[in-house]
């Protein structure tokens, strides 16, 4: 069976810089961008805040908002932008879904009660102890208000999207999966259209707590993605981000004009295997067709020194027109950050042109014809999607 082509024709972008293509193409197009940043809220990490939304123009009951976590309405906040922008209202009840989303908010102060007590205990009770505490502190109830595909649910149930539903978790790995098996199944015939992306709130003190224990964030002021010294670490970033995919024939029968071509998605999620990450993401440009000439890149690059190196030293043997660490400005957002760059390469494609430089790493200004988006994560997460430019 012959493969047909995917397009992207709808792009929902949310960050720290705005929402939506016309907001983020104004702040990234122009030399010397500066990012949005809060050190003071959740010091000593920085993270990079949600915009202030008018929720109203996407999800217009408030008895919809008020049952969501902020996660959640971000979301499905941008999931409304990006089936606007491809002028897809009328064809959501065909529409395939695909999130890739993290957990629910933790209850903090019982977070923080355990914590302590447990640290009281005696180490040969601890294991009793713990036991104890999660039978009777934690809310079965709680956390049913709280599991990962309520944000498809509540974007089935606000956009009225009906097609296929499926929601990965897995943090960095999961959104470039999502990505991956939607255009897998749009290229295969299993469909015409798709939505596709993720959510992350980068205000929660439950996921400081999480990927601070992990030694995964970064601590201090505020430096951009290269010049985080010592281990590193990641500043998170508000993001939301989805992409309407569709066949390329889909898009033609109904008049939309898509923004890119989505030449190919590549992932790998062994964990247990020989090699480094740079191998790795080689051998995935390879399966891509490592294409040459006019290659442009947006690296997903988080900041996490280990995971930075083995970037680096892919990005160094590949012959690009210019790289970009979109990190620096819009910081890591997890399972939105993957979708959140195949936007603004088809964005930047869309519009002719390509981003000037967002980190004192970044390098090239040569003519792009074609994106390639990376994604590493913070460790063992690598992928990769590469964008075409529409004839």
């Amino acid at each position: 069976m012959t493969k047909q082509d995917v397009v992207i024709t709808g792009i929902g972008l949310v960050s720290s810089l705005g929402e939506g293509p016309d907001a983020h193409w104004s702040v990234l197009s122009q030399p010397g961008a500066t990012p949005v940043v809060d050190e003071t809220a959740f010091a000593p990490y920085p993270v990079h805040p949600l915009p202030a939304l008018t929720l109203d123009s996407q999800i217009p009951k408030k008895g919809d908002q008020r049952q969501m976590e902020p996660w959640q309405r971000l979301g499905t906040y941008a999931a409304g932008l990006a089936i606007d922008q491809a002028g897809a209202r009328g064809l959501v009840s065909d529409m395939h879904l695909i999130v890739a989303a993290g957990g629910g908010e933790r209850d903090v102060a019982v977070d923080e009660a355990m914590a302590t007590a447990y640290c009281a205990v005696p180490a040969e009770e601890a294991g009793r102890a713990l036991n104890e505490m999660l039978a009777t502190e934690l809310r079965p109830t709680l956390f049913l208000a709280q599991l990962s595909n309520l944000l498809a649910g509540n974007i089935s149930i606000v956009h009225g999207v009906t097609g296929s539903s499926r929601t990965f978790m897995g943090e960095e790995a999961a959104a470039a999966d999502a990505v991956r098996i939607a255009a897998a199944r749009l290229a295969e015939g299993r469909g015409g259209i798709a939505l596709v992306g993720g959510a992350y709130a980068s205000q929660r003190w439950d996921l400081v707590l999480l990927y601070g224990a992990g030694h995964a964030l970064w601590r201090g002021p505020f430096a951009p993605v290269s010049a985080r010294d010592g281990t590193g670490g990641f500043v998170g970033g508000a993001l939301g981000a989805f992409l309407v995919l569709e066949t390329a024939e889909h898009a033609a029968a109904r008049g939309a004009t898509p923004l890119a071509r989505l030449a190919g998605v590549a992932t790998d999620a062994m964990h247990a295997r020989a090699g480094t990450s740079a191998a790795t993401a080689a051998a995935l440009w390879q399966k891509l067709g490592a294409p040459a000439g006019g290659l442009g890149v947006l690296s997903g690059m988080t900041g996490v020194a280990e995971a930075r190196g083995e970037e680096d030293a892919f990005l160094a043997g590949l012959d690009a027109a210019a790289v970009r660490r979109t990190g620096s400005l819009l910081g890591h957002g997890v399972e939105a950050s993957f979708p959140a760059n195949v936007a603004l390469g088809a964005l930047a494609l869309s519009r002719g042109g390509f981003f000037p430089a967002m980190d004192p790493a970044d390098a090239g200004d040569g003519p792009v014809e074609r994106i390639l988006v990376t994604g590493f994560g913070q460790w063992r997460g690598e992928a990769l999607a590469l964008l075409e430019r529409v004839a």
